[in-house]
């Protein structure tokens, strides 16, 4: 009798063994009822009914005194249960089948996968961040948002202070606990002020911002009230949607343009600089009760003494996003907006190539007479400044819960080194390879928007060669070259998505220099050319563009030589 395809909705388990006298030998699995503490399985043995001079039962006992047997009928058929007697008598059953783990066990199962490394506890995640590293290894980044953090800050970043909780500033937290926390972000404050040479009598600095997009919506929350009106560069013109963005068609694109007026100031199309005239006559006209200085792609300079100068002529609070240039700002190796702005803020990881974040700082104490106007779009005309309570209030409990205390201990580690003579070094190498590259790509007929650049970033213009920003990043990526299209202001004032920003911090962090940015300057022209035969072959629609970049023989030559090349230079912070 086969039993071993039959089902049951009860907790038992059965497997078939076979054995003598066409008997069948079952056995009950209990690892469905405590599978944490398995119990001695018990054999049991079903026989058919049949006369073969078998004893049988005697009063409900087997003449055998070790088996004790019992009568059942299972799928209608009589069956007798043989079952061998314990001989141990057991004082509580349940017990046996459901013993309860110990204590010292109960804590070692908590502790035993708390304490597993990444390999063990995630081999999937764990890959995947394997080739994620070679990729950063085995690449040229020239994307200018990005950059390589130290050793010393990835530590922090992976360490015990993302455990913490610590919702409030310094001495006023929601949770106990943060004495030691407390200490952290104190720190991490006066060397901020330090590195970017600060009097604390006259600035104030909040380092608890996710984001610089997250730090300038705090800005605007603490000192406008919804609808009030903010003034920045245009994004095709090279500045951030953090500063007010609507598309063509008026769909309002960032937070910014949904919850404030957001009204644009633009480029001089036919020289790629701010038009300062036209951006005086506009924000008179507009009135803007924040106007905003510093972009995402802007390679010049940044004239703030006459964007005080409309500021104070339009009543406006004047800020400054040196997300892009506060590694060049600290380093004093360009010019500082500390001198005129109201409000600075910025990102952590970009030139000053600290752990991903924002900051903001904002005066405090008397105002400057030489503004004479009362700045009050903050409200206030007593002459002090009120922006401190207003923006730490809006950064916390208004838009953001507990700080990320492993971010501002890896920031207070980067903000010790940018105030050392070697990282002055290493922004004044930055700006030297940008002006090299830029040289580089010059001498190949490659058009830069402005013709060069002042800082850590170059805007090359590709619509002269008929190539699109999106296919020629596309080409560089496979190849293994990083950067990142970019829109260009043209010459009749269209928006042409043709040209790509290229930034010279990271592959500068992994020790290159100026020779070395001639070679990936070949490498960057390279593949234009690549981009230009496949276009030629293939069109500029993005799904037959793709196809004809599978088995690229030309793309696999330049890609073997990108590795070769970048194979050469240690990553920061990675392990030997």
């Amino acid at each position: 009798m086969d039993l071993s395809q039959a089902q049951s909705g009860l907790p038992l388990g059965f497997a078939k063994n076979s054995i003598a006298d066409d008997s069948i030998s079952l056995q009950i699995d209990t690892s469905f009822r405590c599978s944490s503490n398995p119990v001695r399985s018990v054999p049991l043995q079903f026989f058919e009914e049949k006369d073969d001079g078998a004893p049988r039962l005697e009063n409900g006992k087997h003449k055998d005194h070790n088996y004790e047997d019992e009568e059942i009928r299972i799928l209608g058929r009589s069956m007798c249960v043989k079952r061998q007697r314990d001989t141990k008598p057991v004082s509580n059953p349940c017990k046996l089948l459901c013993s309860e783990p110990s204590f010292d066990q109960r804590r070692a199962a908590v502790r035993s996968w708390g304490n597993q490394p990444l390999k063990e506890a995630d081999p999937e995640l764990n890959e995947i961040m394997n080739k994620e590293k070679q990729r950063q290894f085995l690449g040229i980044e020239l994307i200018a948002s990005e950059n390589f953090v130290c050793r010393a800050a990835m530590e922090a970043l992976g360490s015990h202070l993302t455990n913490k909780y610590s919702e409030g500033m310094p001495g006023a937290r929601y949770y106990t606990g943060n004495h030691f926390i407390d200490q952290i972000e104190t720190l991490c404050h006066e060397r901020a002020l330090t590195a970017f040479n600060l009097d604390s009598e006259k600035w104030g600095v909040n380092v608890q911002p996710y984001s610089c997009t997250s730090a300038n919506f705090a800005v605007y929350t603490g000192l406008l009230l919804p609808g009030d009106r903010i003034m920045g560069l245009d994004p095709p013109s090279g500045g951030h949607m953090s500063h007010g963005w609507h598309m063509p068609g008026g769909k309002k694109v960032s937070a910014a343009s949904i919850f404030f007026e957001s009204f644009p100031y633009k480029l001089n199309p036919q020289t790629g600089y701010i038009d300062y005239d036209k951006l005086e006559e506009k924000a008179l006209d507009y009135r803007p009760k924040i106007l905003i200085c510093g972009g995402s792609s802007y390679p010049r300079e940044w004239d703030y003494a006459r964007f005080r100068q409309i500021a104070d002529r339009c009543g406006a609070v004047l800020m400054c996003d040196m997300a892009q240039i506060s590694g060049l700002v600290a380093a004093k190796e360009c010019s500082s907006p500390f001198d005129y702005c109201d409000i600075v803020t910025s990102t952590t990881h970009k030139s000053l190539r600290g752990p991903r974040g924002g900051i903001i700082f904002y005066r405090r104490g008397a105002k400057s007479r030489k503004q004479g106007m009362c700045l009050g779009n903050s409200g206030d005309c007593s002459g002090q400044y009120d922006f401190e309570e207003k923006i730490n209030f809006a950064v916390f409990p208004s838009l953001q819960g507990g700080p990320h205390n492993n971010h501002i201990a890896a920031l207070a580690i980067t903000l010790k080194q940018v105030a050392t003579p070697e990282y002055k070094a290493y922004m004044q190498q930055v700006k030297k390879n940008a002006q090299a590259l830029a040289s580089a790509l010059l001498r190949r007929k490659c058009k830069l928007v402005t013709g060069g650049t002042d800082n850590h970033l170059l805007l090359w213009d590709l619509t002269t060669l008929g190539l699109t920003g999106k296919c020629y990043e596309k080409v560089c990526e496979m190849c293994h070259i990083t950067l990142n299209k970019t829109a260009i202001f043209g010459e009749n004032g269209a928006i042409s998505p043709g040209g790509v920003r290229i930034g010279t911090p990271a592959m500068t962090s992994r020790g290159c220099l100026e020779s070395d940015f001639e070679t990936m300057a070949d490498f960057l022209y390279r593949a234009a050319q690549i981009t230009s035969a496949v276009q030629r072959d293939h069109g500029k629609l993005q799904k037959e563009f793709l196809k004809g970049l599978q088995n690229n023989k030309d793309i696999i030559d330049l890609r073997n030589r990108v590795e070769a090349f970048a194979a050469q230079f240690a990553m920061p912070g990675f392990d030997d």
